[in-house]
């Protein structure tokens, strides 16, 4: 699918390429006058000569090792072995820095969203909610932090020991963030990491890269000298060096897991490097026999395929009981052989071109050679491909010796698989290298209640008769094995990326009358019982 500008509603077009010149170290807007890396959409349209071909969005600074290191240099800096301007600065005051950003990036909707459309072909309902959504869950942590605050602005005592316990920074944070949520996912690291006093260096994902230019002046004009630093460039020539130092106290990453464990290795010290990783999943559905089909279609259709399968939550293999297997199927393909094809900003569109470009080879490889070892593409349309877009295929039977069943397929392509006997699903998923989440369709109690107690012990989300998905943001978002290291919601963001430190002292009047004038003068941000409301 190809489109002149002109055809495209005027709110949507590409007017002027965007050329970010500048990388934000050390509190500057650093002019970049080096190679530049071409940002192109997956969007095809006609260029003036009518000639078709990836929509050129405009360029980033192609950055390297010295970059990187002046980057980092500003991020320890800024740290300063924990005597930094932002570490130890009063809970309240990070609080104001992180109010005033939020209402920058708030002023930059439209141009985010549009980018969000363009660079990774979000459709712009979904592009819209992940931009919203960042922004509620920004202010959900500073009122969380808030909380956690106030629970801590207190002194216990036990054995004769006076405490007054809080959550401390932990460093110099590595932030790295996925293209499926570009915007939403990386801030997910990067405001927790912020908010509870780590300095910061982020370099944005592979595709979703132009989107984060519109708020660097904000990130330079909320926060203090070195706080953030912003990176763009390949991961091997800005993220590796950064690692190799051994300064990096976190690394924070989501992504694949051969990228953290590449990334992990560089590290000098890794007993003392803190991970908080968001990695890949190979979530299933299980279909018991008395589900309801209706509910348990629509929510597979939606778990399958939002986004083009491109989330990590998405179910990527589907167990459906050998009585219904047949009408499942035939009802599932028909649903999906529905669904609507087309550019991000048309209205009810479902599928869209996909952002990486050998996506599409890729599930053409897993269709061959699923087929190739009998499986078939039960639905008519399945497997259609082109340069930029492939079809949704639903495979069945799908066996363990094919490639999707092993592999996270990030992308349209539904595996189904009959079991008898329950053992059978709940066998395969102990004996996954994947541990994130399940979707459970039944609704017999006596049948269900086993299998809860056991899949609880397997995954780290059970989601009963609805498909997996991360939200709301203030559950829990962890996997069991390869899938996570650390908890991300609202929540357990901030303790994932602080630790518990504390001031002790014996009761005593010589030690109690100190502690007292600590109080009363306020010379301490960290011995405080402030109370911010």
């Amino acid at each position: 699918m190809s489109q002149q500008q002109t055809d495209i509603p005027k709110a949507f077009q590409i007017e002027n390429t965007l050329e970010q010149e500048h990388y934000l170290v050390n509190g500057e807007l650093i002019q970049w006058k080096g190679t530049k890396a071409d940002v192109y959409s997956p969007i095809r349209t006609e260029d003036k000569s009518g000639k078709v071909g990836p929509t050129r969005l405009g360029s980033t600074p192609d950055l390297g090792e010295p970059e990187a290191l002046s980057a980092l240099d500003a991020a320890v800096k800024a740290y300063d072995k924990g005597q930094g301007e932002w570490p130890t600065m009063k809970v309240a005051d990070r609080i104001a820095c992180m109010e005033t950003f939020v209402e920058k990036m708030k002023t930059k909707r439209d141009e985010v969203v549009k980018l969000l459309m363009w660079e990774i072909c979000k459709t712009y309902p979904d592009a819209q909610k992940e931009f919203d959504r960042t922004i509620d869950y920004i202010n959900d942590t500073i009122e969380d932090y808030k909380q956690m605050d106030r629970d801590s602005a207190k002194f216990e005592k036990h054995s004769g020991i006076h405490a007054h316990i809080r959550r401390g920074p932990l460093g110099v944070v590595l932030c790295l963030g996925p293209y499926n949520y570009p915007l939403n996912e990386t801030f997910c690291l990067l405001i927790p990491a912020l908010i509870m006093g780590n300095t910061t260096i982020f370099k944005p994902a592979k595709f979703g890269v132009l989107l984060i230019a519109p708020l660097i002046e904000a990130f330079q004009e909320s926060f203090p000298k070195g706080v953030v630093n912003i990176l763009f460039g390949r991961g091997r020539a800005v993220a590796s060096p950064i690692m190799k130092t051994g300064k990096v106290d976190v690394l924070a990453l989501i992504g694949h897991s051969s990228s953290a464990n590449a990334l992990q290795a560089l590290h000098p010290k890794q007993n003392r490097l803190r991970m908080v990783y968001g990695l890949e999943a190979k979530n299933p559905a299980i279909v018991l026999p008395d589900a309801d089909l209706d509910l348990t279609i629509d929510e597979c259709l939606a778990g399958t395929l939002s986004f083009n399968g491109q989330r990590c939550t998405a179910l990527k293999i589907v167990y459906v009981h050998e009585s219904i297997v047949d009408e499942f199927n035939k009802r599932f393909s028909e649903r999906v052989d529905a669904l609507t094809f087309g550019l991000p900003w048309e209205d009810g569109v479902k599928l869209t071109p996909l952002p990486e470009p050998n996506k599409p080879e890729y599930i053409q490889d897993l269709i061959d050679d699923a087929t190739s070892k009998g499986a078939k593409v039960l639905n008519k349309k399945g497997g259609e491909i082109t340069e930029n877009f492939c079809f949704p295929a639903v495979l069945y039977p799908v066996t363990k010796d094919m490639k999707v069943y092993d592999e996270e397929q990030f992308g349209p392509v539904t595996p189904v698989m009959s079991f008898k006997d329950i053992a059978e699903p709940l066998d395969d998923i102990a004996e996954s290298n994947y541990g994130q989440q399940v979707s459970l369709f039944g609704k017999d109690v006596n049948t269900l209640a086993p299998l809860i107690d056991t899949l609880v012990n397997l995954v780290c989300r059970v989601n009963l008769n609805s498909s997996c998905q991360r939200g709301p943001d203030v559950y829990p978002f962890t996997g069991r094995k390869d899938s996570a290291v650390s908890t991300l919601s609202v929540h357990d963001a901030l303790r994932s990326f602080s630790i518990r430190t504390f001031v002790a002292s014996k009761d005593n009047d010589y030690n109690n009358a100190i502690i007292k004038e600590l109080l009363d003068k306020k010379k301490s941000n960290f011995v405080s019982t402030d109370y911010i409301l």
